[in-house]
């Protein structure tokens, strides 16, 4: 048996499917770091006050409650493109256009019509994440859950690169509304993808009424989690798991702006020094996920996860800087590196987690549920991140974020002992064979 597990390893990760993965994250990725990196950036350098950049993540609802929305996804089928195919399809065309709209618009004119244009994104963003996520889940077998959704992970990540590098970039020599075209054209990838892959086999017959598609996924949930006390163990792990984390991370690149750095140093040194180690925690998590199991990966990664806020605020302690030299922009490298490596492999974990507690009859509503509780961190209360650090200044908020990381981790003896196989886990494989 362990010797056949290395070479299984690697005949998992070339194959199709995680070619698929690779194109799911990151259409995924792409339209929420344009609201995450992107139009704060734009936002900042246009004049908008930070406390005003905090509360755009109140614009994210979509995200927080898609499952609202999700079983329509599991019960209707776009005419002749698919269930999933279709969905994929019109939401991935409805972003491309709706990111080039935004760009058209002026901060200090337009405010207002950013604001729906950014929730409308949100909303196609959202819903596509409903139908990758559900692809995702019937494309995959249980064994490769683990490695499939680190693969989707780090090109979820490798996504971030375009709003948060690659156009800030352009920003310094394009005007903002070329730069929003350009980033709306990385859409077409996923569009292709889309357009060429086959309706996964389905094991489980699709709700055949939308009362059954609202009600039965979250009765079941609730039966299988033994209670309404089992269930509320797992939602408020999903919450609180990278609270932290979420937080430390949502007003990255306005810190790094207060901190004396330019846009392209934010460009071409905190993106570029983040995806090297994203890459390598991203494989290195769906690898050692084979090995570990889940439960363990959500112990190690996430205490790699805690520590890398530490970096922000020995930042923060150091800056703001009068001039970036070598020295600053080093330090620079070094704290997104960590970070980028901690959140690459607690994400991986975390997602994985979440795919294991999903049952593949109710895939959509489900995963939708999970996600969007996962969200609320990101949503609502990143939202106050803005007035937080204008009391507390740039120090007292990251380590605000430190202790924020704890109480996730110690739900972990109760959600994922490290020495054992949950039975959430064996009780979905008896149901799928």
């Amino acid at each position: 048996m362990t010797t056949s597990v290395r070479p299984s390893i690697w005949s998992a990760l070339l194959t199709r499917r995680m070619l698929i993965c690779i194109f799911t994250g990151f259409s995924s990725g792409l339209p929420l770091y344009i609201l995450l990196n992107l139009v704060p950036a734009w936002l900042r350098t246009e004049g908008i006050s930070l406390k005003a950049i905090g509360a755009f993540a109140l614009i994210q609802f979509p995200y927080t409650w898609k499952f609202l929305w999700s079983p329509l996804l599991d019960r209707y089928v776009i005419p002749v493109l698919g269930r999933r195919r279709g969905w994929m399809i019109l939401t991935q065309a409805g972003l491309l256009m709706v990111i080039a709209w935004l760009g058209s618009l002026s901060p200090k004119d337009d405010l207002t019509w950013i604001v729906y244009a950014a929730t409308l994104l949100a909303f196609l963003s959202a819903t596509q994440d409903i139908v990758l996520d559900a692809y995702r889940r019937e494309l995959l077998e249980e064994n490769e859950l683990g490695l499939g959704n680190s693969v989707h992970v780090n090109a979820y990540r490798i996504a971030g690169l375009v709003p948060g590098s690659l156009s800030l970039i352009l920003a310094d020599h394009l005007p903002w509304s070329a730069v929003f075209v350009v980033t709306a054209v990385f859409m077409l990838p996923g569009l292709a993808m889309a357009l060429s892959v086959r309706e996964p086999a389905m094991r489980i017959a699709a709700p055949k009424t939308l009362r059954q598609a609202v009600v039965e996924p979250f009765r079941e949930f609730v039966n299988r989690e033994t209670g309404l006390k089992g269930a509320a163990l797992i939602l408020g792990f999903i919450f609180l798991y990278k609270l932290g984390d979420s937080m430390a991370t949502a007003l990255a690149t306005p810190f790094y702006l207060d901190m004396g750095y330019s846009k392209s140093d934010i460009g071409l040194i905190a993106k570029h020094a983040g995806l090297w180690p994203s890459v390598i925690g991203g494989l290195l998590g769906g690898l050692w996920m084979v090995r570990l199991g889940i439960n363990r990966a959500l112990w190690v990664f996430g205490v790699v996860q805690l520590v890398a806020i530490l970096g922000f605020a020995w930042l923060a302690q150091a800056g703001p800087y009068p001039a970036i030299g070598a020295d600053e922009r080093i330090a620079l490298a070094l704290v997104i590196s960590i970070e980028a490596l901690g959140v690459g492999l607690g994400t991986a974990a975390f997602v994985a987690f979440i795919a294991r507690t999903t049952n593949p009859a109710y895939t959509a509503t489900q995963f939708a549920l999970f996600t969007s509780l996962a969200a609320v961190p990101r949503t609502f209360i990143n939202a106050t991140t803005g007035w937080l650090v204008e009391r507390m200044g740039w120090f007292g908020f990251y380590w605000l974020c430190v202790a924020l990381a704890v109480p996730g981790m110690l739900l972990l003896f109760k959600i994922a002992p490290w020495r054992e196989v949950p039975a959430s886990a064996e009780s979905q494989k008896s149901q799928s064979s």
